[in-house]
């Protein structure tokens, strides 16, 4: 799976058809918005005694990702963050080091590093900026505005205008330019927005959300916020009242209609949901440069078409997204159900063995295995596959299945819906026609030739192309032959190619220019398939060791230390 969930972009994600339920695109300005970089940003610190105030922190963090989203830069949100500080075994509060900063940007492949602090003496506000480069790593210079509380809005507009000037080459808009970019929010709106995001509970969370909607009618971020709770939930009416009124122009309308698809699915309503992905998948075919296709969307489509009894077109959508996403297993299981459905069970069988291979810790999988190989009168295979379940499981660690076979509601049970979209690649897709246009502009950010390649080469990778991709990151360690994420990537393409050896070599080659969590457990997900155990547990141990609640690596040892596998290192 890609690594970054959630980079949010200013400029209209999707440029796509008339259909109601799906964003639409936004005709381009005459003049391109300048583009600096990718942006990651952190939670400013209270350096005042006046806990009343922490929710400022985050509100100037989350009003710093809008305000440059806004103005058409490309900004990790604050969920991007919080889940490669969870990959690096970093707790979600507390003051980070500046080093500490700099490892997550390099991880995440940003350019810029935007932190600061605020203080106040009940009166007035004051805060401080400042952006770290990523690569080359330089502290540009400090960015300090100070105002009465209640002009916070205005404040920080002007702050992060400043910020952008200090950029090597300057920004070119100018204050007036930049802040109608900028959608006039009220302060008491944008508090109870962030207290609503801060709440422990969903009561307060929905009370909060809602009573910033009111204040707001039109700023689509509460009513993002509030579809996403009720999704959440379950309750589907409520979510998809608030979802649709996230305008089409919307850096997370894509999200919004996933969630809506989704919702329909689960209200029974096959045909509503079929519209939905299939206006989706459609308009990526259509408009992306790479004709990219994401896996999720092609599930889901498939799900809802197979719930029709469209099986053939079901089918052809479920085998692309494996073959976009080689460690799902959720992809291949669902190509067994169906299978299973139409009563192909040697079809069924590939497919769930399959499944059991990419994840053998699930122990659905396992049992569909087994179902199918009793069905086939493979008793002898079946009855090997028990006793390692029961070995690895317990005696009872097996679902008890319920299938009838003349009985779609009982397949459909077990299909395996995606509730969650990833658009990291879309977004990045389009930063090369940004680019281009923008690439006459004497404002254009110099890019790191290094980064443009790895993600032009992520590019190729979602789109299938993993020649065109290897190309790409072979270009990037040419200018920098030390490059962490190029290495990283190279190992990703060779172990999809079952070039293990290669594979291996990549990610050591990855680890040695900087330590990593997530390569440690990919190296030795590669170890595995290469029956070299004790260097996988190693592996696993190291990455836990970086990461203590890296959950990817802690499922990876408890399955080691369950099938207690050993030896073959050589």
């Amino acid at each position: 799976m890609p690594r970054f969930r959630w980079l949010v972009i200013g400029i209209c994600i999707l440029a796509v058809s008339t259909h109601p339920l799906v964003a639409q695109s936004v005709s381009p300005s005459s003049t391109p918005l300048p583009q600096e970089g990718v942006f990651l940003v952190f939670q400013f610190e209270n350096t005042s005694p006046n806990a009343r105030l922490d929710w400022i922190g985050e509100g100037l963090e989350e009003l710093t990702i809008q305000r440059l989203s806004a103005a058409g830069q490309q900004v990790y949100s604050h969920a991007g963050r919080l889940g490669e500080m969870d990959r690096s075994g970093i707790p979600p509060s507390g003051k980070l080091s500046r080093a500490t900063m700099l490892h997550i940007g390099q991880e995440m492949d940003a350019d810029y590093i935007v932190f600061g602090t605020y203080s106040s003496n009940g009166k007035t506000l004051t805060v401080t900026a400042r952006l770290l480069r990523v690569n080359p790593v330089a502290l540009l210079p400090v960015v300090v505005e100070t105002e009465s509380l209640s002009s916070l809005m205005e404040l920080h507009t002007k702050l992060v205008w400043k910020l952008l000037g200090t950029c090597d080459h300057g920004y070119s808009l100018n204050l007036a330019e930049f802040s109608k970019l900028q959608k006039p929010l009220s302060l008491a709106a944008f508090e109870q927005y962030i207290r609503g995001l801060l709440a422990n509970d969903d009561e307060t969370r929905l009370r909060d959300l809602k009573e910033a909607a009111r204040l707001e009618p039109d700023w689509p971020e509460p009513a993002f916020a509030l579809g996403e709770v009720y999704f959440q939930r379950n309750d589907c009416a409520s979510s998809l009242t608030w979802y649709a009124r996230v305008p089409p122009s919307h850096a997370r309308k894509a999200e919004a209609t996933f969630a809506m698809g989704v919702c329909r699915l689960r209200l029974g309503q096959s045909d509503k949901a079929e519209e939905i992905f299939s206006a989706l998948e459609e308009d990526l075919q259509r408009n992306l440069m790479t004709g990219a296709d994401l896996p999720e969307i092609l599930n889901n489509l498939a799900i809802a078409r197979a719930r029709q009894d469209d099986f053939p077109p079901a089918m052809t959508a479920l085998g692309r997204a494996r073959d976009i996403d080689p460690d799902e297993d959720d992809y291949p299981f669902n190509l067994g159900l169906l299978a299973l459905q139409q009563k192909d069970l040697p079809a069924a069988e590939t497919h769930f063995a399959e499944a059991v291979d990419r994840e053998p810790n699930n122990a659905e999988d396992l049992a569909f295995l087994i179902y199918t190989l009793d069905k086939a009168g493979k008793k002898a295979e079946a009855k090997e596959k028990r006793e390692a379940a029961a070995d690895a499981f317990g005696e009872k660690g097996l679902p008890l299945l319920k299938l009838d076979s003349k009985s779609t509601t009982s397949f459909s049970k077990y299909q395996r819906v995606k509730s969650e979209l990833d658009i990291t690649s879309l977004r990045l897709e389009l930063e090369g026609p940004q680019i281009q246009q923008s690439a006459s502009s004497e404002s254009a950010a110099p890019a790191n030739p290094a980064v443009v390649h790895i993600r032009r080469g992520r590019q190729e990778v979602r789109a299938g192309r993993l020649d065109e991709a290897e190309k790409e990151f072979r270009a990037a360690l040419s200018t920098e032959p030390t490059n962490a994420s190029a290495h990283r990537e190279l190992g990703e393409i060779y172990r999809r190619r079952d070039k293990l050896d290669d594979a291996a070599r990549e990610l050591q080659l990855s680890l040695e220019s900087r330590d990593s969590a997530a390569v440690r457990t990919t190296l030795a997900r590669v170890y595995i398939e290469q029956k070299k155990y004790d260097l996988a547990r190693a592996e696993a141990e190291k990455a836990i060791k970086l990461a203590p609640n890296y959950s990817e690596a802690k499922e990876l040892l408890d399955h080691l230390e369950k099938s207690k596998p050993t030896g073959g290192n050589r």
